[in-house]
């Protein structure tokens, strides 16, 4: 990478002598808004200037799908994240399914490594993950994966934070790995396609990483090296160390993109339910004119007239009711459906197909009863389980510059496998396990705590508050010797009672006859 970087002055064929003079490329710290000027790691969201796009009829939805094109399907999702409900929910439900929470271990492997320095560290690495606000980071990656597929990023380091610039995913490709990441590359026709005014061109692209904008001078001056004779299009290999992907799978496409048919097909469904409902609701009364023995009509066709109108007139405010006059036998219609399948079943068959195609158990959205759902949710941990280590091993990278000698001491990062199913499960879990010594800090970190601020809650308050002195916990079974008695304790005996919804629908019916 480094042969890119002796271009340092800006200068486009398209940009005035002035800009050329007095423009330098810098690494992403300002831009000016208007009168505003921005300071820090900014970032241009990639997806500023999308809508979301034109409906889809069935037909254009299926042949998307078959020509598995990603830029396509893409922008299929998009649509469906922001016009369907059941679309929306199933991609946030599968982002926001794990907490993200992360502990933090020392390696040591030289014992001679004194105390106070495994502790300092320990402190500035919980402080960076900290400051990088990785919960919300890795939620809002996992979405942006599940809705596009992937998610393109480069690095934007901070001595006491580390934090992620999203590049466009249909301007980014990786054809590589590297030490088992994939190696992005990035387009550098984004600027131009994106950005048609020069002026503003220049301000977005000095908010990026030095790498991609003296890529793009030499690009601009001809003077990137290809990969093959001939080759124009401006694709340049980011720098494994800062360039990063996420995804599920391979292929780039949006894990749900197959469910979108099976939506279309119920909002086609609802329709047709609506237009039977208002069949339901009509009636047509008819009103027999009397005729002689001949065939012809008593009255003149002026009275039958004026006695159509009476009746209209009459009926005028009634809904969903037709007059009709004729010579026929007086009787009254009703358009209602009397088929024994009512329209109601008939939806929730097609809204069932919906989350089979999905893999996900529509019990999760509409619980009826206190069915265990254990499996279907574990099968969708396990789909989101790859994604988890890859959010593992990029926290980790944060790391580094505490991990200089990894010989010696190594700080480890861990995602916990919590849920927000199981996170109080998994919390008494950790709890138990403290009785034979295993971490303290576990239990608290599973309900969402930082290891800071547990250590720090626990240092204020019996260190400075003296609150251990004031606040003396009950004795417990596990703690108390034989000697030892509790007047608090209830004596009943037998298994604790469940929480309601945990009980199972033979216990609540067994407790409602008793």
């Amino acid at each position: 990478m480094a042969r890119y970087m002796s271009d340092a002055n800006y200068d486009f064929s398209i940009a005035t002598s002035a800009q050329r003079s007095r423009y330098k490329l810098s690494d992403y710290s300002t831009i000016k808004v208007g009168n505003q000027t921005l300071r820090g790691d900014i970032s241009v969201y990639p997806d500023w200037d999308k809508n979301s796009g034109r409906p889809f009829k069935l037909k254009d939805v299926r042949e998307v799908i078959n020509r598995n094109n990603p830029k396509e399907l893409r922008a299929l999702s998009r649509t469906f994240f922001v016009t369907s409900g059941i679309y929306s929910r199933l991609c946030r439900y599968m982002a926001y399914l794990f907490k993200y929470d992360y502990f933090i271990t020392p390696i040591i492997y030289d014992e001679t490594i004194s105390e106070k320095k495994i502790i300092e560290g320990w402190l500035k690495s919980a402080a960076l993950l900290d400051n990088s606000h990785l919960k919300k980071t890795f939620g809002d990656i996992a979405l942006k994966v599940i809705k596009e597929g992937c998610y393109y990023g480069y690095r934007l380091p901070q001595k006491n934070a580390g934090f992620l610039q999203e590049l466009p995913s249909e301007y980014c490709r990786s054809r590589y790995i590297i030490n088992g990441k994939p190696a992005v590359e990035f387009w550098l026709k984004y600027f131009d396609e994106k950005f048609r005014d020069s002026a503003y061109r220049m301000k977005v692209l000095k908010i990026f990483p030095v790498e991609i904008q003296k890529a793009y001078v030499s690009w601009k001056k001809g003077r990137l090296p290809v990969d093959f004779q001939g080759d124009s299009t401006g694709w340049f290999l980011l720098d494994p160390e800062f360039a990063v992907k996420f995804s599920l799978g391979s292929g780039d496409i949006p894990l749900f993109s197959a469910v979108i048919p099976n939506i279309v097909d119920l909002e086609e469904a609802k329709d047709i339910d609506k237009e039977r409902m208002k069949q339901q609701l009509l009636r047509i009364i008819v009103q027999e004119m009397p005729v002689d023995k001949n065939g012809d009509p008593i009255f003149e066709l002026d009275d039958i007239q004026q006695l159509h109108a009476n009746a209209v007139n009459m009926l005028g405010k009634a809904i969903g009711v037709n007059v009709l006059t004729t010579f026929a036998d007086v009787s009254s219609i009703d358009m209602s459906d009397k088929g024994n399948v009512s329209s109601v079943d008939q939806l929730d068959k097609v809204e069932r197909s919906v989350y089979n195609e999905a893999g996900v158990s529509q019990m999760q959205f509409n619980t009826s009863t206190n069915l265990a759902l254990e499996k279907s949710i574990g099968n969708d941990e396990a789909t989101m389980n790859d994604l988890l280590l890859q959010f593992e091993e990029y926290a980790e990278s944060l790391l580094k510059p505490f991990n200089k000698n990894p010989k010696r001491l190594m700080y480890r990062v861990q995602i916990l496998p919590t849920t927000i199913y199981n996170y109080k499960d998994l919390s008494k879990i950790y709890k138990e396990q403290t009785q034979i010594g295993f971490s303290k800090l576990l239990p608290q970190v599973a309900l969402g705590q930082s290891q800071l601020v547990v250590m720090n809650t626990a240092l204020f308050e019996n260190k400075y508050m003296h609150l251990d002195e004031l606040f003396i916990p009950p004795k417990m079974s596990s703690t108390m010797s034989a000697g030892d008695t509790n007047e608090d304790s209830d004596s009943t005996g037998g298994r604790p009672e469940l929480p309601e919804d945990q009980k199972s629908d033979k216990t609540i019916l067994n407790e409602e006859s008793g």
